[in-house]
């Protein structure tokens, strides 16, 4: 097996192991955006940001190839267009954009601006070439509205002065040119030319997820000789397949394990070895027991799923905000879509993660990834934000009501497309056990306090199922109506996973 290389800087193992696996919210500034940069075309340096950021780093500056290993994010100013380039889209407007253009391999596109409060009233399309071809695909369209996926008000996520607005991004796969235009919605629809605004400060930014961690070996060979686990040291590793296999599968540790991954990994310490790539799956039986005895009264639980890990995806710690956040409970879950279209592989939605993962953080300048939890289309489930999958770990994924749930995002756009069953059973089976955890019945209803959002002023006490949809904190077209129809089988699946 290929060995696992992951550099990460960060505060020291002491400090970061002692953060305490359940606390009260705790919060600091996320990582500044890369737009907030000058554009350039050179992968960031870890050491790269203000001097807040920098001082906690390890005095150990990462190669140019560390960093292009662990991906990278091209922030492109938007230019004035005179006029769409063809005329599909109607009579001419005002807009901005890029004229085709070749650029450093990407896999996803998103586009971003100043105000994180300012909304774009129009639309966003781009086409991409595929990355050493002569082939451009056809125009496609980028969800403008993505205020509704962040942080609450008034959080220090979201006052933290490094938030962007930002589209949603758009998973394009491997690319190498690219052409956006943004055209802003009529204030008249008879007078197209008297146009709403387009926010200031429009950046296109191409995000390249760098290389998955372990590729998996060719069908029919065997796996490569890994070296020695260092004593008292295993990891695992898991397939990324509709069933992944049992993590039995040792693979290499990093000589020195950083303060920032090892944090990451010593949440779930309990779950799965310092260093693991997935946590195994249990049965029902076994996670009742593990339950009881964290508890006094026998828990109405589903059995454990197996959860491929931050380190099994590629998170490149370096990235995200170094302090966990966490709140008290877990009452409710939302499900989302991810708006990233369905043109990816399951091979390569761990690639789809990190670009996402790296266009939250380094894009819209959030401290992690925003979700708690990610499925893909073959029914994989996926540590989200870093704190601990067993820990009520504070989210940026539905605005008003991240306080006491959780976010779990299905890799895809569901409005017109079903969803795959195996992605709705992983939801059903991750949200028996993790709501399990916290006494709450998946067919129940819940009461919720809102933290402001375009459907719920702040402070409005809102019953809602407890597991939602998107659209039932906030007024949007997420999780996609396909996907929203199918939510109603999953929490009767979770409540008989839990055995009520």
């Amino acid at each position: 097996m290929r060995a696992l290389l992951v550099t990460s800087v960060g505060v020291t193992c002491a400090a970061a192991l002692t953060l305490p696996l359940a606390a009260p919210a705790l919060s600091a500034p996320a990582v500044p955006s890369a737009s907030a940069r000058p554009p350039s075309s050179a992968p960031e340096s870890p050491g790269a940001g203000p001097p807040s950021v920098r001082a906690a780093e390890l005095p150990v500056a990462a190669s140019r190839a560390d960093a292009e290993a662990a991906g990278s994010t091209q922030s492109l100013p938007l230019e004035p267009l005179a006029a769409p380039s063809d005329r599909s889209m109607g009579p001419a407007v005002a807009g901005q954009g890029l004229e085709r253009r070749t650029a450093r391999p990407f896999s996803l596109v998103g586009v971003v601006w100043d105000d994180a409060d300012a909304e774009l009233h129009g639309t966003v399309q781009v086409r991409t070439r595929a990355a050493g071809s002569a082939d451009w695909s056809g125009w496609q369209d980028i969800e403008t509205h993505n205020a509704e996926h962040a942080a609450d008000l008034g959080s220090d996520e979201r006052s933290s002065g490094a938030v962007r607005g930002a589209t949603a991004p758009l998973w394009v796969g491997d690319s190498d040119g690219v052409e956006v235009r943004v055209l802003p919605e009529a204030a008249d629809p008879q007078n197209r030319s008297a146009a709403a605004p387009l926010p200031e400060g429009l950046r296109l930014e191409l995000v390249d997820p760098g290389p998955d961690p372990a590729p998996e070996p060719a069908a029919g060979t065997a796996p490569e000789p890994a070296r020695a686990v260092p004593p008292g040291r295993t990891a695992t590793t898991a397939a990324f397949a509709v069933n992944p296999p049992p993590p039995t599968t040792p693979v290499v540790l990093p000589e020195v394990l950083t303060a920032e991954s090892e944090a990451a990994s010593a949440v779930n310490a309990e779950l799965a070895p310092i260093g693991a790539t997935f946590i195994p799956a249990l049965t029902k039986a076994e996670t009742e027991e593990a339950a009881h005895a964290a508890a006094e009264a026998k828990p109405y639980i589903g059995p454990r799923p197996g959860i491929i890990t931050r380190k099994g995806w590629g998170a490149d710690e370096r990235l995200r905000e170094r302090q966990f956040a966490y709140t008290r409970t877990v009452k409710a879950a939302f499900v989302h879509h991810s708006a990233t279209g369905n043109n990816y592989t399951c091979k390569q939605a761990p690639s789809v993660l990190r670009s996402i993962y790296r266009y939250h953080v380094k894009s819209s300048g959030w401290r992690d990834f925003g979700y708690n939890f990610a499925v893909d289309k073959c029914g994989n489930i996926y540590e989200g934000r870093a704190g601990g999958v067993t820990k009520a770990v504070l989210g940026a994924h539905t605005l008003g009501f991240n306080t006491n749930t959780m976010g779990i995002a299905v890799l895809g756009s569901y409005s017109s497309t079903n969803p795959p069953a195996a992605a709705v059973t992983a939801v059903s089976k991750l949200t028996a056990w993790k709501l399990g955890l916290f006494g709450a019945n998946p067919k129940g209803k819940v009461t919720l306090t809102s933290g402001g959002s375009n459907k719920y002023k702040a402070g409005k006490r809102v019953k809602m199922n407890v597991i939602s949809g998107h659209r039932d904190g906030f007024a949007t077209e997420c999780p996609g109506a396909r996907l929203y129809k199918k939510l109603g089988k999953a929490r009767t699946t979770s409540a008989k996973l839990q055995g009520r």
